[in-house]
């Protein structure tokens, strides 16, 4: 008994090595596909002799081969392992759309069957599902993928698919060429052996499906990580320097000198050491004279309608979410109200643009303007501030506003003082995520905000307040002309040319992505400031 408790240790433990083993290779192969894809590396640099095409064949056929020998292993038994019946249906439906893919490939590329490779990729697809379905687990995993990445890299190692390669799978359709084909196949790949290996691991049995579920999920979320820090870095590396050409700073005395402060209308005195910095791309407006353009006035631009369209839309929709949760209760009525909120945030921000465009600007002096962006962008806010804070609210427990009104506190003190603050992080969280979504957007700001497209000067809203004697008391030339905003530039940039204007656009995009940033770490601070606050 004991020696047989040996044998089923040690079987166990050359399939997990040779599991993880397999499972890390093939995620190694699908990240450096992804880097390559991202434009890191290029599939034609050299390394060792070989150029990174030829490498990632290699790899995959070495794949390829590890997981025809696990499933080999397995079958034969010399590992341990406890495999089902079949591979099961998921596993079949995956590997049939991948041989269907696959066999198109072969099929259009390597036989030139022209018009006919549908019917020979449809035939392979049925092949596969069968090879999957059919054999017991161990086999129905591993021959299916193990076989696809032996193909796979033996194309590509092979000199079939090579830099220069394409394939136009219909007439004038999109083409596919090796520099994005090969990373791509990588990735494919990479994931489908690591998915085997993971089932692998568990012995191919309900265990492993288990593992494969668990790495799919974990790959999924990861992979989503590393989307976001591959666009990013790619915006970055693209835009850095664009961004930051001219950029100077220094250290003077100032002896009483005066400086002009245009937002303020006045002279400063200033008596000591001043720090100066000058950022060009930011700084400096659109101008023939200018050394470096830049894009201030878009800055500018879309932090005023950004601020107006927060400023509008959090008090009514916080107002609204408190009437509808703590006022209202359940009936018809809110129920009509979240189907219409939910509605209206998913309505393309196009007919928001359009709604401005029709009924704002007429009667906000017929023109594109500020103030007519401002509410277009707080219309978009309204709904999820109102769907986030109401959740908000709900989750607020019963107990406090029951021993609120055990003390003989009244229900809007309650509401004010303790209802409002419990909930306040997740109205933050609304908030956060509605900003991002409007300081992003393009077509409204097109039809009701957007002036020159290459401004030069900034719209100077705080010195333009004045008072009067008729209402609305307040008047503000600056709110009623249009203005530029960032992602209406980059727009402009992109539709007069962006191979001519390619850095003022990847610049443009890097400040944007920064100022978006910016406003999701001031609610994210918020948000920490008011959960302390409930804390304490």
């Amino acid at each position: 008994m004991s020696t047989q408790n040996e044998l089923v240790k040690e079987g166990n433990s050359t399939l997990d090595v040779a599991a993880l083993v397999l499972s890390g290779g093939a995620l190694v192969g699908a990240l450096l596909g992804a880097l390559a894809l991202f434009e890191v590396f290029a599939v034609t640099d050299t390394v060792a002799g070989l150029s990174v095409a030829r490498w990632f064949g290699v790899l995959l056929a070495a794949l390829g081969l590890g997981t025809l020998g696990v499933g080999a292993a397995s079958r034969s038994g010399l590992v341990r392992s406890e495999p089902d019946r079949t591979a099961g249906p998921v596993a079949g439906t995956v590997f049939g759309l991948v041989g269907f893919v696959a066999g198109g490939l072969v099929a259009s590329q390597t036989l030139g069957l022209g018009t006919l490779w549908p019917v020979a990729a449809v035939l392979v697809a049925a092949a596969t599902v069968v090879a999957t379905v059919y054999p017991r687990g161990d086999v129905g995993a591993t021959l299916p993928s193990g076989l696809l990445a032996l193909l796979a890299g033996t194309v590509v190692a092979g000199g079939v698919v090579v830099p220069g390669w394409s394939w136009t799978p219909i007439e004038g359709s999109f083409t596919l060429n090796a520099d994005i084909a090969i990373p791509l196949l990588a990735i494919a790949v990479g994931f489908l052996i690591a998915w085997m290996a993971s089932r692998a691991y568990g012995g191919f049995g309900t265990h492993g499906k288990q593992s494969g579920a668990y790495l799919l999920v974990s790959a999924s979320a990861a992979g989503m990580l590393l989307l976001l820090v591959l666009l990013v870095s790619y915006i970055v590396v693209r835009g850095w320097a664009p961004m930051t050409e001219g950029v100077k700073w220094g250290l003077f005395w100032a002896n009483w000198t005066y400086f002009y402060v245009p937002p303020i209308d006045r002279y400063v005195i200033i008596d000591g050491p001043v720090l100066w910095f000058h950022w060009p791309f930011v700084m400096n407006g659109y101008a023939l004279l200018n050394d470096v353009n830049g894009i201030m006035p878009a800055v500018v631009g879309t932090v005023w309608l950004v601020l107006g369209a927060v400023l509008f839309a959090v008090p009514l929709g916080v107002g609204a979410a408190v009437f509808l949760t703590e006022y209202a209760g359940q009936s018809r009525f809110t129920a009509l109200v979240e189907v219409s909120t939910n509605g209206l945030w998913s309505t393309p921000s196009i007919v928001y643009g359009l709604f401005g465009w029709a009924f704002l600007v007429p009667r906000l002096g017929n023109n594109q303007s500020i103030l007519a962006g401002q509410l277009v962008l707080g219309f978009m806010l309204l709904p999820l501030v109102i769907i986030t804070s109401r959740e908000a609210l709900m989750s607020v427990p019963d107990a406090y506003r029951d021993a609120s009104a055990a003390l003989g506190v009244g229900q809007w003190e309650t509401i004010k003082s303790v209802v409002l603050p419990a909930a306040m992080p997740g109205v933050t969280t609304g908030v956060i995520l509605g900003v991002g979504r409007i300081a992003g957007e393009t077509a409204p700001i097109l039809l009701v905000a957007a002036g020159a497209p290459f401004p030069s000067d900034a719209p100077n809203v705080l010195s333009s307040f004045q008072l009067s004697t008729a209402p609305p008391f307040v008047t503000n030339d600056a709110l009623l002309q249009a203005t530029s905003a960032l992602p209406y530039q980059l727009y402009a940039v992109i539709t007069a040319g962006v191979n001519e204007n390619a850095g003022l656009a990847w610049g443009t995009a890097l400040v944007l992505l920064l100022v978006v940033l910016s406003f999701y770490a001031i609610g994210i601070a918020s948000r920490i400031y008011f959960r302390k606050r409930l804390e304490a």
